[in-house]
């Protein structure tokens, strides 16, 4: 009987790492900063769901209008509240968009770097803005700049039409539920990067913005590609006349810059269980000894396959540290009365949906104490609490040599098996 003491750290092992937020401010003094946020946290329900959520706080439009933005897959932001100086004047049937009311937002995605702040490992988020909407202010009350008596149809008389039709490409949304004597609450999707405007049919001494909201869209790259940490970017806008943000050139903002600062936390799992009484490996024949000691019949191998269950949202390496090596890279054990020393094999099999650096399954592989071919695992989706196995084995020409007739021997030797998530 051969037993096989090891060194496991068998209890449970549990890998979260929690980062902080850190802003970066733009070197233009005049901007308007707004945070975004978004965590990674595996989740044991929905294990396929590998995606950020969204943390960051809505204001403004999907505030009032939470289900039109669940539908759109957006979220947004309020800037420049009270801060774009009345411009104008606005002249009636202008034949020039620039000098009337409109929008164009930067509608196509653009890509940024965010970066963990400890590693410096970079990942790309891409972002969009979806949509613009806010209240128009007017200098004076619509009804004496039209001569109409009814306050809503003044302020489709003084445009030509209503501001919850947006012009074409964009696509007005929502219900508008303000307007007064001298404001209307609008909002337009903006599915293309190009001007949308409205043509005064009257003369507009003063017009401006009372605030803007905007949406965006966001895609985030993959959580279990991330080393866990904190990763944080940069995206800047500039908003005027013939920026990212462009209202033409009536209405131009006393800040000239929108940054937003990107704070994206990826908080992974790794844990390792296994049963009771799994830190002590006995390699046995096939069948047991009774084979030998009945039938007088020699085994060929000695082994033994030890499960584990793993919890795993992480890229991690694997290893091993001996109590004895004989080729300084394999695990050994030993007969302290005769000091004879026999290599032994152990390889992993790890659960479905992790795999290696090639995205191959990852089936018997050796490990060794320098790590070689166990460099990098990585999961396809959150795996939990899924069974994998060690594989301890003596070659059959080591075993010939360990059973002699007649010597009675008892080989031991502690293994330590390494996860480690810092890949």
């Amino acid at each position: 009987m051969l037993n096989v003491l090891t060194g496991f750290p068998w209890h449970t092992a549990r890998v979260v790492l929690i980062g902080a937020c850190l802003a970066v401010s733009s070197q233009q003094i005049e901007a308007r900063v707004l945070p975004i946020t978004a965590t990674f946290n595996p989740d044991p329900s929905n294990p396929q769901k590998n995606e950020f959520r969204n943390t960051t706080p809505n204001m403004g439009f999907c505030t009032d209008q939470p289900a039109i933005c669940k539908a759109h897959n957006i979220f947004s932001l309020r800037s420049h509240v009270g801060n774009i100086p009345a411009g104008g004047p606005v002249l009636p049937n202008h034949s020039d968009v620039r000098q009337g009311a409109m929008i164009k937002t930067p509608a196509n995605w653009r890509s940024l770097t965010v970066v963990n702040r400890e590693t410096g490992e970079p990942a790309i988020v891409q972002i969009r803005v979806a949509g613009l909407g806010g209240v128009y202010r007017l200098s004076q009350n619509v009804r004496e700049l039209t001569g109409e008596s009814s306050l809503t149809w003044a302020h489709t008389v003084l445009w030509g039409s209503d501001w919850r039709i947006a012009p074409s490409p964009c696509v007005g949304i929502g219900s508008t539920s303000y307007h007064g004597f001298t404001g209307f609450m609008f909002f337009w999707l903006t599915p293309q990067e190009t001007v949308c405007a409205k043509q005064a049919k009257f003369l507009i001494p003063g017009f401006t913005f009372h605030y803007l909201d905007f949406t965006y869209e966001l895609r985030t790259p993959d959580p279990l590609k991330m080393a866990t940490g904190v990763y944080e970017g940069t995206q800047i806008y500039t908003i005027g006349p013939s920026g990212d943000f462009d209202l033409g050139d009536i209405v131009i903002p006393s800040d000239n810059i929108i940054q937003l600062d990107f704070t994206l936390s990826v908080e992974h799992t790794l844990k390792v269980e296994v049963p009771p009484g799994g830190n002590r490996v006995e390699l046995v024949p096939q069948g047991g000894w009774q084979a030998w000691l009945t039938q007088g019949r020699k085994p060929t191998r000695l082994f033994r396959d030890q499960t584990f269950n793993l919890s795993s949202s992480s890229r991690f390496k694997m290893n091993l540290d001996c109590q004895y090596s004989l080729d300084g890279n394999r695990c050994s054990v030993r007969d302290p009365v005769s000091g004879h020393v026999v290599p032994l094999d152990v390889s992993v099999s790890l659960p479905h949906g992790l795999v290696d650096g090639a995205e191959q399954p990852v089936n018997r592989r050796p490990l060794r104490r320098d790590g070689s071919g166990t460099e990098l695992f990585q999961p396809r989706f959150y795996v939990e609490r899924k069974p994998g196995t060690l594989h301890f084995e003596i070659a059959p020409d080591e075993t010939g040599e360990m059973l002699k007739p007649g010597i009675s021997r008892s080989y031991s030797g502690s293994v330590t098996v390494i996860w480690d998530s810092q890949v």
